[in-house]
């Protein structure tokens, strides 16, 4: 059976931001700390050694793979800031066109640093995915 990696935790939000090694990214870190809580009204948890995540859904694939994940998310890692929202979401692509200066690949949307984005198009990410999560995995 596969085990699935990144499992909600009980680590300290706190202190894993505390060892990021940038001071810059740490600031960033706090800032997406505040807008994503502000903006979800979820406490912040870690999931796995180096996901901040905000709520959770359960969701279960045709093929019988199932787990839990965070609805969304950010990670401070060592190259760029990797952004956790939706996949599958059309709504995503439109937001992002207005969002700033990023990256995204299929599950991520990378950004260099909190001043390159629109803080209002982040927070519109944050509310589309919720929504669109619990739309598509309803408890």
């Amino acid at each position: 059976m596969y085990e699935l990696k990144t499992k909600e935790t009980d680590n300290s939000v706190v202190e894993f931001i505390e060892l990021v090694d940038s001071p810059k990214k740490r600031e960033d870190a706090y800032k997406l700390l505040d807008i994503f809580t502000l903006t979800t009204g979820f406490k912040a948890k870690m999931w796995g050694p180096s996901i901040i995540g905000f709520g959770a859904y359960h969701y279960k694939y045709e093929s019988g793979h199932e787990g839990d994940a965070p609805l969304v998310g950010f990670s401070p890692r060592k190259a760029k800031i990797s952004l956790y929202f939706a996949t599958g979401d059309t709504k995503r692509e439109e937001l992002l066109k207005n969002f700033g200066k990023h990256t995204s690949g299929k599950a991520c949307v990378y950004i260099n640093k909190v001043a390159d984005i629109d803080i209002e198009v982040l927070k519109a990410l944050i509310n589309q995915s919720v929504i669109f999560l619990k739309e598509t995995y309803p408890d």
